[in-house]
């Protein structure tokens, strides 16, 4: 364990921080269902509302470094392609 208080301090910081970032991680996968559970039951309109309620989330998980941004970007774009081809049907 740790030898010095610097050492135990950061033990203390990491983690703060690996629970914080756990409940964002867990947050944004808690909206992604949401839009998956729209999108397979053919909903649309549910399916746009869970999606604009998701993309502010997801970027505010890029922004706090939970997240790769190009990770959220290919997720959004699909879940967009998929809403805009359930409109088509």
């Amino acid at each position: 364990m740790a030898n010095n208080p610097s050492a135990e301090k950061r033990i203390r910081q990491t983690e703060k921080r690996t629970e914080r970032n756990r409940a964002r991680r867990s947050r944004v996968r808690t909206f992604l269902r949401k839009v998956e559970l729209a999108l397979d039951a053919g909903k649309k309109a549910e399916a746009v509302a869970a999606f604009q309620a998701a993309q502010p989330e997801m970027q505010r998980a890029v922004g706090k470094g939970v997240l790769h941004l190009n990770t959220v970007s290919r997720k959004l774009s699909r879940l967009s392609a998929r809403i805009k081809a359930l409109e088509a049907a």
